[in-house]
């Protein structure tokens, strides 16, 4: 992607209420282990809207993770991420994003700046979103799909659980990416 910010100040998908379908959707992130692989895994309960505006500067995202939906594939360690080391689902059972600020970084995407909240603390994180186009389905909605990608630190949301290696490695990485592929389906045209 472009580093600079474009001048579109128009958004790429049409005006109105939009809302993810989660069926045809996903929330992933991966981590390294030890230093030398990535673990990846994904949420499977999750909700957002997108409110497009005429104005890209007026377009908000708003979205929800219930944590204790994790996976990773491996049942042991979900429920260790699941625990007080990590997510500590029973006290902080969801994520939340809002978003602050959307601008354009080219003709096919956006980057939004919002407050995430994890684990009991709101940091502000940066998301570049691609627009993979719009499309209306054999039922008649109007569909717009995203792909959607950053990073956070998992420090900066007081999970520090780690341990360190003899090689100097630790067990889990600070840097957590992110993934989100987006479809979401039109509810009310502005």
């Amino acid at each position: 992607m472009a580093s600079s910010t474009g001048t579109r100040t128009a958004p790429l998908i049409p005006a109105g209420t939009w809302t993810v379908d989660a069926a045809h959707s996903s929330v992933r992130f991966s981590v390294k282990h030890m230093g030398i692989a990535n673990v990846r895994g994904k949420f499977s309960e999750f909700e957002g809207t997108l409110e497009m505006k005429e104005s890209l500067a007026d377009c908000r995202a708003f979205g929800t993770v219930k944590v204790a939906s994790i996976d990773t594939g491996e049942p042991q360690r979900d429920d260790h991420l699941r625990s007080v080391d990590f997510f500590n689902v029973e006290e902080f059972p969801e994520m939340t994003f809002e978003s602050t600020h959307v601008e354009a970084i080219d003709d096919e995407s956006s980057r939004v700046v919002g407050n995430l909240t994890m684990h009991g603390i709101t940091k502000e994180i940066t998301l570049d979103v691609v627009i993979q186009g719009t499309d209306t389905d054999p039922w008649g909605n109007m569909r717009a799909g995203l792909e959607i990608v950053g990073k956070l630190l998992r420090s900066d949301f007081d999970m520090k659980f780690n341990q360190a290696l003899g090689s100097g490695n630790m067990l889990v990485g600070d840097r957590v990416g992110l993934a989100l592929d987006i479809s979401a389906v039109l509810q009310t045209s502005s």
